[in-house]
This record gives C-alpha cells, structure tokens and sequence, in this order.
C-alpha cells in the first residue's frame, strides 16, 4: 500500500499521531455505544463505524482505509444540518475538523514501521534466481 514505513523518529510520530486520533475515536465511539438507546439506528451505526475505524488505526493494520472512514464520518459530522446529537461524536464542530485533518495525514503519510501494515506489507528482501547465464 506504501512504498516506505518510516522507522525511528518519524515511525514514532506517526504512531503518535495515530494513537491520538484513534484514542479519541475509542473513547467516543464507546461512549454513544454504550448509551445508544436514547439514539436512533444511524447514532449507533456511526459509533460502531467511529469505535472500528479506531481499532484499525491504533493497530496499523489497514490505516488508509480506517483513516478515510474517519476522514468521512468528521466531515458528516461538521455538514450534518440539522445537527443531531446522537450522530456528532464530538462536542464542537472544530474538534471534528481537527480529527477530519489528522486522520487525512494520516491516509496521506502511511501508517509507519509500527504497524501491522508494516509488517504485513513492508520491507522484504527480494531473492533472484539464478539464470543460466549467471553460472
């Protein structure tokens, strides 16, 4: 899905980065699961999408997928009208901006060297076979 995983200090960046948004789409996604009985079918369905997209990301695994899920669901989130309290996860309109944008670096940079991803996709070494006119 990459063409690099960045490693050291930058591989540690970006799973800061992917610990932040993901710890808050845990924490809120869990939340409105938990009280989904005041809420319509579609409140649940976004908290479920918010709470696995989370996952994802926190793993690594799929990042660039999960992070444009996220990317989707904040920017309903900020165009919803009339807004509906059980579908927004986040308090204000900036907050959803702010995890819309970190999850679009997110789909822009990869998930770096600490990751599933990485370590399912990442770095191999390639073995030629020898041809007859290597002998």
């Amino acid at each position: 899905m990459f063409s690099t995983y960045p490693d050291e200090w930058p591989g540690a960046g970006l799973l800061l980065l992917r610990i932040a948004v993901a710890g808050v789409l845990l924490i809120k996604g869990g939340f409105s699961m938990v009280d989904w009985h005041g809420h319509r079918f579609a409140a649940g369905a976004v908290a479920l999408l918010a709470a696995g997209s989370g996952i994802l990301i926190l793993t690594g695994c799929f990042t660039r997928i999960g992070s444009f899920l996220v990317v989707l669901a904040s920017v309903g989130c900020i165009f919803a009208w009339p807004p509906d309290p059980g579908l927004n996860l986040f308090e204000s309109r900036l907050t959803a901006a702010l995890v819309a944008v970190i999850a679009s670096a997110l789909v822009c940079l990869g998930p770096g060297a600490f990751s599933l991803d990485a370590r399912l996709f990442g770095r191999q070494e390639i073995i030629f076979p020898e041809t007859a006119s290597d002998k």
